[in-house]
Parts: structure tokens; C-alpha cells; sequence
């Protein structure tokens, strides 16, 4: 898998941690699925960073979603 790709998903698993989250705490439940999500987004972010030799910035997250969604529109 790509580093850029894993980024990517990483940060669209760690957005969709957010509304589980919400939910889980609203409903007065444990929020086992955001912590497996945040659990599976550090992981690629973290593995996407370490395989990149020279890592990524913040400012280098916009130009590796816009690599990764060319990629699937072409």
C-alpha cells in the first residue's frame, strides 16, 4: 500500500471516529467502535509517516489527498 494512500485512509477513518464518539458518549455507552477506529486511523498515519523517508508536514496532507483521489478518478 502506498504511503500516501494509508494517510488518507487514516484521516477519513480518524473523521469518522468523530461522530461514533459523539454518539457512544450521547447514548451513555462504552465507544468500542471510535476506539477501534482511532486505533486503526494512528496506525496507518503512523505507517504511512514512517515508511515516507522524508514524512509528511501539514502542509503536504492536502497535496497526498488530492494525489490519491486523482489517482481513482483517472
Amino acid at each position: 500500500m502506498d504511503s500516501d494512500l494509508m494517510l488518507v485512509v487514516g484521516v477519513g477513518l480518524g473523521l469518522l471516529a468523530i461522530p461514533a464518539l459523539i454518539g457512544a458518549f450521547s447514548e451513555s455507552r462504552p465507544p468500542r467502535a471510535a476506539a477501534i477506529l482511532v486505533m486503526l486511523a494512528s496506525g496507518l498515519i503512523v505507517a504511512a509517516v514512517w515508511q515516507k523517508p522524508s514524512g509528511y508536514s501539514i502542509s503536504d496532507v492536502p497535496s497526498a489527498f488530492e494525489r490519491v483521489i486523482g489517482r481513482f478518478i483517472r
